[in-house]
């Protein structure tokens, strides 16, 4: 039975707790993924895997440390620090010049030894993305958002990039190879955005692209130039003919590839940056009863599979392996009225980091920040 027929009697990908089977591909055929019952934090979790509360919103993540963790924390990335240990960087969703981004420091050990801001005064910072000479580009969601480019530490001043384009900024992932950047933009007829630094790394001034698909919903794509990235007279997205995304989410390179999530419509989808063909990697219409739904945060493991992060669905993060299994690996249970966010691995691939933005309350003030340790 070939894949297209799974796909309509609703056995590929069904259940939220399986795999599906690799079709063709000689390999055997996956295990179910088993969720255990709720651990003492309230996460379901499979056999081998625990997880830690390292910062809660509105308390000290550290005895005698004065950072108190932010509210709304949503996007989020690692950075390698010195010593074998690494820092959390996690954006702050706050509006009214009250967001910015704040950071967890561990030691090698995975003891978390400081915490402190990296931008603030900005608004609704909701994702970003790491770059690969270890800054972190914070997005405001606000239609006049712009990029700032933060560093980890905490020792210089965040700086403003303008010339990655006002608009309702969600995420950023840089492909080192061809020095470009690609970003996506929160509206219902969003764009998918390129930037082209004139002096890479220097993210000062550059060329800002939209991506238009020459036909139909997929395939070749060209990229039209945006001729006034600071939208002085005309909206961003209303410069060009660009395709339109409904909801641009998460972004991700990896391998020569762009992964990005579109929220309105439960997609995640592949650019192919050496064929510029762009296509579906999944869409929840094509399952009777899909595992993954709410579609936001993604990150990408050393093995080149996706970590998708739920905004609503089941409060999962839903793992879409790089042989084509898709199952969830953790459930958030009594998060009903949050939404998963800022799923970032530590450096060396063995602890994975979220938050849960609005914790079990609902309450932007109660955000909770996770550690997951296992055997990703």
């Amino acid at each position: 039975m070939n894949r297209r027929n799974l796909i309509k009697l609703g056995l590929y990908g069904t259940g939220a707790l399986w795999a599906h089977l690799v079709v063709g591909s000689g390999r055997a055929a996956r295990e179910p993924v088993q969720l255990l019952p709720p651990d003492r934090n309230g996460v379901r979790l499979p056999a081998g895997y625990s997880s830690r509360i390292v910062a809660e919103s509105s308390v000290s993540p550290l005895g005698g440390c004065d950072y108190v963790w932010h509210a709304a924390p949503d996007g989020g990335a690692c950075f390698a620090d010195q010593g074998g240990g690494w820092i959390y960087v996690s954006n702050s969703e706050l509006g009214d010049a009250e967001g910015g981004a704040g950071a967890l420091r561990f030691d090698a050990d995975g003891k978390l030894i400081d915490a402190y801001p990296v931008l603030q005064g900005t608004s609704r910072n909701c994702s970003g993305g790491a770059t690969p000479w270890n800054s972190w580009l914070s997005c405001e969601e606000i239609d006049d958002g712009r990029v700032w480019e933060c560093d980890p530490l905490g020792v210089e001043a965040a700086v403003v990039r303008p010339a990655l384009g006002v608009f309702r900024h969600e995420a950023v992932a840089v492909d080192s190879l061809n020095r470009k950047l690609y970003l996506t933009e929160d509206q219902v007829d969003g764009c998918l955005y390129r930037f082209t630094p004139f002096n890479y790394p220097d993210l000062s001034a550059g060329k800002l692209e939209a991506a238009r698909l020459v036909s139909g919903d997929t395939g070749r794509v060209e990229w039209q130039e945006i001729r006034d990235p600071l939208a002085s007279r005309t909206e961003t997205r209303f410069q060009t003919s660009a395709t339109r995304f409904n909801g641009g989410e998460g972004i991700a390179y990896f391998g020569g590839k762009v992964y990005f999530t579109t929220k309105g419509d439960n997609r995640v989808w592949v650019f192919d940056i050496n064929s510029q063909v762009l296509s579906v990697l999944y869409d929840d219409s094509a399952y009777i009863n899909p595992v993954l739904t709410g579609v936001d945060n993604i990150t990408v493991s050393a093995d080149g599979s996706l970590y998708v992060a739920e905004d609503g669905g089941n409060m999962q993060v839903v793992v879409i392996a790089n042989d084509g299994a898709i199952y969830p690996l953790l459930e958030m249970a009594g998060h009903d009225m949050s939404e998963i966010a800022g799923v970032a691995f530590s450096p060396d691939g063995s602890r994975l980091y979220f938050s849960s933005q609005r914790g079990r309350s609902g309450d932007e003030l109660d955000g909770l920040t996770f550690e997951i340790h296992g055997p990703f």
